[in-house]
């Protein structure tokens, strides 16, 4: 097996190196939030906003709990990897109805004119409580809860889900690529197929969280400091009278980083072609990085083009694989100990090709200091706001326990963590390195057979005595008659 190195194709970032960043200033003078500008209010479902009104009219306003969980796992999935935190609290952050939200609610005929003006006043003022990013979860522990105003707290479930549901399945899978290519280099390919602008760029996020040293997608290097990769086309490659004037052509651009793409003719002779611009790139006093298989046979085709570069004293040379690739492909390879270096995983990762979604549910346990619950088969949400208690054993989790946020369990960490108070974050925005750092750690501790690729078993969670008891008590108290 191949030593493990740091891609040599990506551009190191100075952001990145920092880490420096907070609530109030950005790594880039941009926003991360994917609204246009003015129009938070309205990323919601209609029956948030009639439910809204209901509770107007009611007078209903006591604080509720919301807590947001993923009830079983997607296939083969042994973890979740907590991410879409960040999104959530500046969406919250900024909760407001525009002056053209309210103009278009009238219009729609549906809304009173008294809840339209106390929209117009409408901020979020609740608290959060949530597993921080980069770190692991498992299947029915709250990544995070929502505490305010009922009013508040329910209106802002459409956009809670719809960043953390799609960060979670895209931060877990680049995870498990991460974990497949056994320290081998791996970069984000995946922008031109993913599901739109926004799916891009928190995919390359997600993707560097889950452990990928670069993207390709150049307006997330610049959103969110990750270093940017790339090489060439095969239609540069065609668009030349013959493939080694290409390579030259590159070559000649790009002395100090050029990558050669060898499968728009023939792979192997694509092979000697790059060996004689790489001769070329050394008599002026430069290097080869690598080369870049994006078809074929990646097993067969890496151990020739290694065996050529090899034999012509290139051993320095690296080969990058692309094209079709997932967690499963490269473990094959790993396993089979191809010569492959690098990775570049594409359209399979960025849409989480094999597990596109997942039964992630937003749901009230407590109103007015009453304990809710959901009684629907197989859809069962206990009563209460959670803690998730978790142990460990010589610096392996043993087990996780599901309890209730007034408990206390010696001897576990509690997971939960308070991040927003009062509708303002709670501290400074961690940069993407320490979220990174959070995963690895975590990573660390989870016991290897819970990150097999195939049915792994399940990670144990226990349900607190306390819980069970609540649980037991609000089942009772919903049977009685009336």
């Amino acid at each position: 097996m191949r030593p493990c190195f740091r891609a040599p194709f990506v551009t190191p970032c100075p952001y990145l190196r920092s880490g420096k960043s907070d609530w109030g200033i950005r790594l880039m003078d941009n926003s991360h939030d994917p609204l246009p500008p003015g129009q938070t209010g309205l990323f919601t479902d209609l029956y948030e906003l009639t439910m809204a009104q209901a509770f107007f009219r009611q007078k209903m306003f006591a604080p509720a709990t919301f807590s947001l969980f993923v009830r079983n796992y997607p296939a083969n999935r042994g973890y979740l990897v907590s991410a879409g935190l960040e999104d959530v609290l500046d969406h919250l952050a900024a909760f407001h109805f525009s002056q053209a939200d309210l103009t278009y609610l009238r219009s729609t005929e549906i809304f009173t004119g008294d809840f339209l003006d106390y929209l117009e006043g409408l901020r979020f003022t609740g608290s959060v409580r949530a597993i921080p990013e980069g770190r692991l979860y498992f299947a029915n522990e709250p990544v995070l809860e929502v505490t305010g105003p009922v009013i508040e707290a329910q209106m802002v479930e459409t956009f809670i889900i719809n960043q953390v549901n799609l960060q979670t399945l895209l931060a877990t899978k680049a995870a498990r690529c991460v974990w497949a290519a056994q320290g081998r280099g791996m970069s984000d390919f995946s922008a031109r197929r993913t599901q739109g602008i926004d799916a891009a760029l928190k995919m390359a996020r997600c993707s560097y969280i889950g452990g990928f040293q670069s993207t390709s997608n150049v307006l997330a290097a610049q959103r969110y400091g990750i270093p940017p990769a790339g090489t060439m086309a095969h239609s540069f490659i065609s668009s030349f009278p013959d493939e080694i004037s290409a390579f030259r052509a590159y070559a000649d651009t790009f002395p100090q980083r050029t990558i050669l793409l060898l499968d728009t003719y023939d792979t192997i002779q694509g092979a000697w072609n790059a060996v004689q611009v790489a001769k070329e790139l050394d008599e002026s006093g430069n290097r080869l990085l690598a080369v870049r298989l994006d078809s074929g046979d990646f097993d067969s085709l890496s151990r020739q083009v290694r065996r050529i570069l090899d034999e012509a004293n290139l051993d320095y040379v690296k080969i990058l694989a692309s094209g079709g690739l997932d967690e499963y492909e490269v473990d094959r390879l790993v396993r089979d100990d191809a010569p492959i270096d690098l990775f570049g995983v594409g359209t399979k990762a960025g849409v989480s090709a094999d597990a596109p979604w997942s039964d992630m549910a937003y749901k009230l346990v407590c109103y007015d200091g009453r304990p809710v619950m959901k009684l629907s088969p197989d859809k069962v949400s206990p009563p209460g706001a959670k803690q998730v208690f978790r142990f460990q054993d010589n610096g392996v989790w043993s087990h996780d326990v599901l309890g209730l946020s007034d408990e206390s369990v010696t001897g576990a960490e509690e997971i939960l963590v308070e991040v927003m108070a009062g509708g303002t974050p709670s501290a400074a925005k961690p940069g993407l390195p320490e979220i990174r750092e959070r995963l690895e750690a975590d990573m660390q501790r989870l016991d290897p057979r819970f990150k097999a690729l195939h049915r792994p078993p399940l990670y144990p969670v226990q349900i607190s005595p306390k819980l069970q008891r609540l649980t037991a008590r609000v089942q009772e108290q919903l049977a009685e008659p009336e």
